[in-house]
């Protein structure tokens, strides 16, 4: 749950706007701010109620005309006419709820209506489909839709009303691909059809999220994120283990590994550790929360609720084994549910109730306080940890932080400008800190304050030159302050050339490409960030940053659309 160095700086929102293209929120919010500066109506729930509900309603709605016409001249219709007379009188019946005698008569208005009549037939199936979707004839609807839109490629009604269909039915991604047509029909300006591509976008992408995460096979981590993450423990009951054997088997072997950077046997070796009898095993708490942490560090969660389980409940336990497993089972359901946030609080609790002096605790509870907008009780927190711990670059930063977003939040400029003095004085006391320059980075780049902001990179490569994440960090101010897209794919690319697992590279130049028109490379991009991805969370926001843009490759495929022609221009 550290921030900074392991590539949560720039939170995804901010990625977004640095590039104008989707990254948390998929492909409708892009389109949507694309347009929603342009004037019009304000976009009110009502407002967009309505939209949902009347956009897609029917078409060729004259009754009164028609009424009129048929008075004026009393002769037998047929052809056009007579199909437009069904049309007519199955409005009047659809208007009243009478979907079935609606029915009827469209059914009367396209057998009456010739076939070169093509607008007029793809009017009379839409119709239809839309009193098929009364009755909720899902099957029904996507047939007549279907028809419509052979009649006429580029109706937006049918491809929305099919696309509705399509979700009913949990066929997602053809719901997405008859969304994100419509959207280009619409030129991106429909407001109701970018929400519908949004929820479409996000329900696709949980589906592939959780499908991918069942299958998900361990993945490590760069040996990058891994010290990135140890060093966020100040009270790491193995790290600071010393064991006086020099037996290359089981625990012993696991922490020579462990304290070697060597990270990939750690699992193996503490397993062999696990089967020996209790007699033989000297250390097997310590291979259980070892075995554990690294369990939650490639993705397989279940194993590691067993392992730090194991050593959570037995009260005999040392405290900072027992402390040091419930910080990591809260860092674990924070993970797995980052909707229900109470259940990572109690193992805080209890962690805070065993060992009350292990400054870790406070430290990470702090971050998720964070992450969850409860800067008073983050201040608290990081206070406690850094009296506790008061060596610790990364705490009194991450102290330094939450208090500058209070201040933001309550508009304290006096507040703010004492945070700024504290920053520096953080920097001179804790020169090595990457953590500080990247923390104070952000700061700076929210403030504008684009130079200062690229130095304290600068000074944080000299410290860390070979930290990927700092590059991508980088080369996105390249964007923000300059505009200079090439220079900022530069500095992603040397991040790739540093650590090839670095996932946020990858699903940042994804994001890129999306912007430049390259979606077929921009797809490539996010599939390897998939292969990388740990959390199904992460998974979902890939997935979805994908899926919107294989849904535009195929959309122009099937439309005869060069792909930079239905790229918006920001």
């Amino acid at each position: 749950m550290t921030t900074g160095s392991t590539g949560s700086t720039f939170p995804k929102w901010q990625l977004a706007l640095l590039i104008g293209t989707p990254v948390a929120i998929g492909l409708g919010y892009l389109y949507w701010r694309k347009s929603g500066d342009q004037g019009g109506d304000k976009l009110t729930k009502k407002r967009l109620a309505d939209l949902k509900d009347k956009t897609i309603s029917l078409d060729g709605d004259t009754s009164e005309g028609a009424g009129k016409q048929q008075a004026a001249d009393a002769k037998p219709l047929t052809g056009r006419d007579l199909a437009n007379k069904h049309k007519t009188d199955g409005n009047a019946h659809f208007r009243v709820g009478k979907y079935d005698l609606a029915i009827r008569e469209y059914d009367a208005a396209i057998e009456h209506c010739p076939t070169y009549e093509a607008t007029d037939r793809a009017t009379y199936y839409q119709n239809r489909a839309a009193a098929y979707e009364q009755l909720q004839n899902w099957a029904a609807v996507i047939k007549d839709c279907t028809s419509a839109i052979e009649c006429n490629p580029a109706y937006t009604k049918a491809l929305v009303r099919r696309a509705k269909a399509y979700e009913q039915q949990q066929d997602l991604s053809r719901a997405l691909e008859d969304i994100t047509a419509a959207c280009i029909v619409d030129r991106f300006q429909n407001k109701a059809t970018l929400v519908s591509a949004d929820r479409i976008l996000r329900e696709l992408g949980q589906q592939h999220g959780r499908e991918a995460m069942k299958s998900k096979k361990p993945t490590y981590p760069s040996k990058q994120f891994l010290k990135s993450y140890f060093s966020s423990f100040n009270n790491d009951p193995i790290a600071r283990l010393v064991v006086a054997s020099t037996e290359q088997k089981g625990f012993i072997k696991a922490k020579a590994l462990f304290d070697s950077a060597e990270y990939e046997g750690i699992v193996a070796a503490c397993t062999e550790e696990l089967e020996k009898s209790e007699s033989e095993s000297e250390y097997k708490l310590e291979a259980l929360l070892l075995r554990g942490t690294f369990y939650i560090l490639i993705a397989c969660y279940e194993e590691a609720k067993q392992d730090l389980d194991a050593v959570i409940e037995l009260e005999t336990a040392d405290k900072r084994l027992r402390s040091n497993a419930l910080i990591k089972r809260a860092s674990l359901a924070m993970q797995t549910e980052p909707d229900s946030p109470g259940e990572c609080f109690k193992y805080f609790a209890r962690a805070e109730t065993i060992d009350s002096t292990n400054g870790d605790i406070f430290h990470h509870r702090g971050q998720v306080y964070i992450l969850t907008d409860r800067m008073d009780d983050a201040i608290a927190d990081f206070e406690r940890a850094y009296q506790l711990c008061p060596t610790s670059g990364i705490i009194a930063t991450h102290l330094c932080y939450a208090s500058y977003r209070q201040a933001a939040q309550n508009r304290d400029e006096s507040a703010i400008g004492r945070i700024r003095k504290r920053f520096n004085e953080i920097l001179d006391q804790y020169a090595d800190c990457v953590e500080c320059y990247s923390i104070l980075a952000q700061v700076l780049t929210e403030e504008q304050k684009f130079d200062e902001a690229d130095s304290c990179f600068a000074r944080a490569l000299k410290v860390e030159p070979d930290n990927a994440q700092i590059y991508v960090h980088r080369g996105l101010l390249q964007l923000q302050w300059k505009g200079d897209i090439d220079e900022g794919v530069k500095l992603i690319k040397k991040a790739l050339q540093i650590d090839g697992k670095c996932e946020f590279a990858y699903e940042t130049l994804g994001t890129i490409e999306v912007q430049r028109g390259n979606l077929v490379e921009a797809i490539k991009l996010f599939e390897r960030a998939i292969e990388l991805a740990r959390t199904e969370m992460s998974l979902v926001h890939l997935y979805s940053l994908k899926d919107a843009a294989v849904a535009q490759v195929d959309v122009a495929k099937n439309m005869g659309l060069s792909i930079s022609n239905i790229q918006p221009n920001f």
